[in-house]
């Protein structure tokens, strides 16, 4: 913002001040109060000041210093009651200062909507005041942005179930595709079984088959084939026995004596 606030020079105060000994003894403190004033003694011009206020408690020009050093000290309750004083007067250049110090005070306490309206009351008082012109516009963009975050609050709650909605969806779509692939997995390990229980059963019936086969090829004697058999046995135990008997009667050689 431009020009924080406008505070009344000396020579333009005495043009508004009453004439003769009073108003010299009151030219003196309103000045003493500026010089303090320029030097950023708030405390101190406030104080001479109000010395003149003693002297005029209605005199716009005073109010409108002890406003502006109530601004400059942040006490804008107080600086906003010494400016409304000061608009009892007929200078209109001395209102519209007023209005725009007014605005200025306004705008610090963040009463945007009451700030325009002060820095436009200027302006329709002196409608080239550019400081009052830039203000304004400034705080028209203010109060458009303030509005507009207020609509994005306001809106958060709806965008931010939104966005927990899409979650969820996003999330259900994830579970069902699991639960897709998990179906999909759980078939094929059914069929895996199925086949190697069927090539099990396959096997099965093969060696089955093998077994019997062997068992059909084997084939019972008959009882006459058992005779010879057993026949050729006992001629075999004959000739072993008639062997070993060879071999036991074989008469001794005795020694020569």
């Amino acid at each position: 913002m431009r020009n924080g606030v406008r505070y009344m020079l000396i020579l333009l105060l005495a043009a508004s001040l009453p004439h003769g000994a009073f108003g010299q003894t009151l030219r003196k403190k309103v000045a003493e109060g500026n010089r303090l004033f320029s030097e950023e003694k708030y405390d101190a011009a406030g104080n001479a000041y109000q010395d003149a206020l003693i002297s005029d408690p209605g005199s716009p020009v005073v109010n409108y210093n002890i406003g502006s050093t109530l601004y400059r000290k942040k006490n804008f309750d107080k600086a906003i009651e010494s400016y409304q004083k000061s608009l009892q007067s007929d200078d209109v250049q001395h209102q519209s200062r007023v209005y725009y110090n007014l605005g200025n005070t306004l705008y610090r306490q963040q009463k945007l909507p009451e700030s325009i309206k002060a820095y436009e009351q200027a302006l329709t008082l002196n409608p080239d005041d550019e400081d009052a012109k830039f203000n304004l516009e400034f705080v028209r963009n203010k109060l458009k942005e303030q509005a507009d975050q207020q609509q994005d609050q306001q809106n958060q709650p709806q965008n931010q179930q939104q966005d927990q909605q899409q979650q969820q969806d996003q999330q259900n779509q994830q579970q069902d595709q699991q639960q897709q692939q998990d179906q999909q997995n759980q078939q094929q390990e059914q069929q895996q079984d199925q086949q190697n229980q069927q090539q099990d059963q396959q096997q099965e019936k093969e060696t089955d088959g093998d077994e019997q086969g062997e068992k059909g090829e084997k084939k019972e004697m008959s009882p006459e084939e058992a005779r010879r058999l057993l026949d050729a046995l006992k001629e075999d135990q004959k000739d072993t026995l008639k062997k070993n008997i060879k071999v036991k009667g074989r008469p001794k050689v005795g020694k020569d004596w």
